[in-house]
């Protein structure tokens, strides 16, 4: 039986009645997709309307994965190959919308034979040649490995590398595709550091679905280990009957817990509350600063396999 949400739930949800009309008709001119819908993000609502921004998801709104928690529908996508038009209608939105700070995204591309990370990287370069002062941040995915894939997305200089460990080790298997693998992503966020120690790396964890505190804390444990930069920790929120349930409602100390616990094992920044997502306008605003004020990411650690 589904559980109701809390007071401390509800409240953070309650959208807001702002104008929000600049971005969704520049998404719509350029026959873009963005991850705020497709994922069903609470707070697109607020990030449209008082920030003016959006999380841009390329390489089609069909994931080849079947991760049970995601709102994006998974299957075979519609076209074989990434559109080649995508990258300049990609940086003429950046540029439409004066965006400091663009996230791009995209869906799991296993039916490519570099998972799309070329056409990733054209993205990036698009954006650079149009509006060189935006700070670029990509979210990607695993890339089933590839370090010469991944290698494509480095080389392309974004200045955030994001990539989601999801949840704790113990329950990977049953909230993510089997193709995902808790080690697998953490060799990737760690890859990018081996490739460029001068890009900043971000990941995200959620809670909800029966994880407990120790395994919580050896999760972040281990993207340190990674020497991860950044990381969001949020409340999932099941998208719809057909998701698995909600097995627990994080209360909001046990959030501040968790940034607290971050922090004092050197994450550069947590935003740890019930409706932060991977994109998350409070992080990506410190990161601006912090790349402002000179700050250096964080060198190589290490992972061990078990």
């Amino acid at each position: 039986m589904a559980q109701p949400k809390p007071e401390w739930i509800r409240d953070s949800l309650s959208g807001v009645d702002r104008q929000h009309h600049a971005v969704s008709e520049t998404i719509e001119d350029q026959s873009l997709t963005t991850v705020c819908e497709e994922a069903s993000c609470p707070n697109r609502e607020e990030c449209w309307a008082q920030e003016r921004t959006a999380s841009f998801m390329i390489l089609g709104d069909t994931c080849t994965r079947n991760c049970d928690f995601c709102d994006v529908p998974s299957g075979k996508p519609a076209a074989d190959t990434p559109d080649p038009g995508e990258p300049d209608r990609l940086a003429a939105a950046v540029d439409d919308l004066d965006l400091d700070y663009v996230v791009v995204t995209s869906v799991d591309r296993d039916d490519l034979p570099d998972g799309g990370a070329g056409h990733f990287a054209a993205c990036i370069e698009a954006i650079r040649e149009v509006t060189p002062e935006t700070t670029i941040e990509v979210l990607i995915p695993d890339f089933a490995g590839s370090t010469p894939a991944l290698r494509k997305i480095v080389r392309a200089g974004p200045d955030v590398i994001g990539h989601n460990l999801e949840t704790i080790r113990r329950l990977q298997g049953e909230i993510r595709d089997p193709r995902a693998a808790y080690y697998q992503s953490l060799s990737v966020l760690e890859g990018v550091k081996k490739l460029d120690s001068e890009i900043f790396t971000k990941s995200s964890l959620m809670v909800g679905f029966g994880e407990h505190e120790a395994e919580m804390k050896a999760a972040m444990d281990d993207l340190r280990g990674a020497a991860v930069d950044f990381l969001t920790i949020g409340q999932y929120l099941r998208p719809s009957n057909d998701h698995p349930a909600v097995e627990s409602y994080v209360p909001p100390q046990q959030f501040a817990g968790y940034q607290e616990y971050g922090e004092s094992v050197g994450f550069q920044y947590v935003a740890s509350a019930p409706t932060v997502r991977s994109s998350y306008r409070a992080g990506e605003l410190f990161v601006e600063n912090a790349m402002e004020s000179g700050l250096e990411p964080d060198q190589l650690g290490s992972v061990s396999d078990p």
